[in-house]
């Protein structure tokens, strides 16, 4: 029996400014979404982070966007379904509350420096009720975490008690400042700075990426893997499906005596609601 814990892993299969000519199996449409997340279901995937296009093609935070493709994914398969409030230099705060409240989904996922635009008492207030919002709601937040800066951020929030969470849980993006490819070490920059019972993950750029997460799930964190961050194996070669990266992880992860948490796993590890 192993000592290690179960860990979540999610798939980020198109993040918001990935298209086809980057990769043809990157799925977009809410069909092509959904037959991608029954895939990685299948796999081994417990969590979905969602991202969606418009009608031009371009990521967005349109509540109906988001319906259509969470109806399809929910017709599919079983997954927790994250959707992103990522603004990608296009959208505002206002337009990531907007989204939570047209959606007060399972789980969603923030960034605190993208809420907390402007950076003023007045915004601070406001961000301060937003998230009670989404904790009365039942919504598991996720904050991203770009930099050691933002982790120290999130720190004082809960010792302030602005975070509602007693255990938040945050996503580590490596290798964000670092450029394109991320190496698995970044992960200790961070590690030593985790609140003891805060739950986290981990998500990483290029090759690297089955390496990074590897790591983290051996230091006790959750998994993210996808084509939002990465499009190749760690040779090199192409990738044919976010579900071969899924796959990959889940068979590393069964030969290290790591369990694979279902959904259901999740909602319940997690205190998420039923829907």
């Amino acid at each position: 029996m192993s000592i290690l814990a179960p860990v979540s892993i999610t798939v980020a299969p198109n993040g918001a400014r990935r298209g086809k000519a980057d990769h043809a199996a990157l799925p977009l449409t809410p069909a092509e979404i959904a037959a991608d997340a029954a895939a990685c279901y299948a796999a081994g995937a417990s969590i979905l982070h969602l991202h969606v296009r418009g009608l031009d093609g371009r990521h967005s935070l349109d509540v109906g966007c988001y319906r259509d493709a969470i109806a399809a994914v929910r017709e599919a398969c079983d997954i927790v379904i994250q959707p992103t409030t990522e603004r990608a230099g296009a959208f505002a705060p206002d337009d990531m509350i907007a989204a939570f409240r047209g959606l007060a989904p399972e789980m969603m996922s923030f960034n605190l420096t993208e809420l907390l635009d402007p950076d003023d008492a007045a915004q601070h207030a406001k961000v301060r009720d937003f998230l009670a919002e989404v904790a009365a709601a039942g919504t598991v937040p996720q904050y991203i975490v770009y930099h050691r800066d933002e982790l120290d951020r999130l720190r004082r929030w809960h010792d302030a008690g602005w975070l509602p969470q007693a255990q938040p849980f945050v996503l580590f993006v490596l290798g964000r400042r670092a450029g394109a490819v991320s190496r698995p070490a970044e992960l200790f920059d961070y590690l030593p700075h985790v609140p003891q019972g805060w739950r986290w993950g981990l998500c990483a750029f290029g090759a690297p990426e089955l390496a990074c997460v590897v790591q983290a799930a051996l230091a006790g964190g959750h998994c993210r893997v996808g084509f939002e961050n990465n499009l190749v194996a760690a040779d090199g070669t192409p990738l044919a499906g976010n579900a071969e990266q899924v796959r990959r992880l889940r068979n590393i992860l069964r030969e290290l005596g790591i369990g694979a948490m279902a959904p259901d796993d999740v909602r319940q590890a997690f205190g998420i609601r039923a829907r």
